[in-house]
């Protein structure tokens, strides 16, 4: 009987590595070519078998695994279902093609151009664009999704590249579409995005929002008063008035940061004859919002 499974199993890998072999070195140069020339359809349903033979393969093993445990054989178990397990990701990908394995809608150009989005950096690529997308709808309340919820919550807390992804296409994006990170998570989205994660006397963030090429807040720096503080992102806006620094973001952004300055506040009242009159105050404000480069 273990002969017999043996020889099975053997079989089925030389048979699976065989069918396998084109798709594991083709290029991605080569599959875009391949949709040019014969569309998304066939492209997608030449993925689809080969998820499908993936998907049997590892169902194969995981009854492999079953048999030879039953013999008393030590075998390691990852997961819980093997089969649930890539049956999320079918659906990460799915999700990442813009519906690529259902019906098609609009002209041939959109549809290539959806494919290649779809396609660049492979399966793997879909799948973490959609984590990416889904765990911006958590961080910003608009969706709740618990598994990238959870890689982001992981990431964030070391200031991992994942979080800082996300965080950067919400404090860049549109907020009328994507929302805002606010609250608390909000002000540890800032420690990661900016490098403060597990260094000592690292600002502490208070009253944060981060979306639509704004971040807005509260700092404090060695337990003194919180101060507040404006940053603009240098692709989306204007230099700013009066004086400002720049930082650098984990992905490379530039952002124009401002904090409260000297301002001269006037305050109107009337004299004795009539005459209006103006008290003149220093306060310390922050400078009027620049203005963004796609309304300049």
């Amino acid at each position: 009987m273990v002969k017999k499974m043996i020889s099975i199993c053997i079989t089925f890998f030389l048979i699976f590595s065989l069918c396998s072999t084109s798709v594991l070195a083709i290029s991605e140069s080569e599959v875009q070519s391949q949709v040019a020339a014969h569309g998304k359809e066939a492209v997608t349903g030449n993925i689809l078998i080969w998820f499908l033979c993936a998907v049997a393969f590892l169902k194969v093993s995981q009854k492999i695994d079953t048999f030879l445990s039953s013999l008393g054989i030590n075998v390691g178990h990852t997961g819980g279902s093997m089969l649930g397990e890539l049956m999320i990701a079918f659906k990460g990908i799915k999700g990442a093609s813009g519906g690529a394995f259902g019906g098609s809608s609009g002209g041939h150009t959109t549809n290539n151009n959806s494919s290649e989005a779809f396609l660049s950096g492979g399966l793997a690529g879909a799948v973490g664009r959609t984590a990416e997308r889904n765990a911006a709808s958590s961080v910003t309340n608009q969706q709740t999704h618990s598994i990238s919820q959870k890689m982001y919550n992981s990431s964030v807390q070391k200031g991992g590249e994942f979080a800082n992804t996300v965080i950067g296409a919400v404090a860049k994006g549109n907020i009328k579409e994507q929302g805002s990170i606010t609250g608390e998570r909000a002000a540890e989205a800032m420690t990661s995005y900016f490098g403060h994660t597990g260094k000592t006397n690292a600002p502490q963030f208070s009253d944060m929002e981060i979306g639509g090429g704004r971040i807005i807040g509260k700092e404090s720096i060695g337990g003194a008063a919180p101060t507040e503080f404006a940053m603009y992102n240098a692709d989306q806006y204007m230099k700013p008035e009066g004086t400002f620094t720049t930082e650098t973001a984990a992905d490379g952004s530039k952002w124009y940061k401002q904090t409260p300055q000297d301002t001269v506040q006037r305050t109107p009242y009337m004299d004795a004859n009539g005459d209006v009159k103006y008290n003149e105050t220093i306060i310390q404000q922050l400078p009027q919002i620049p203005r963004r480069k796609d309304k300049a």
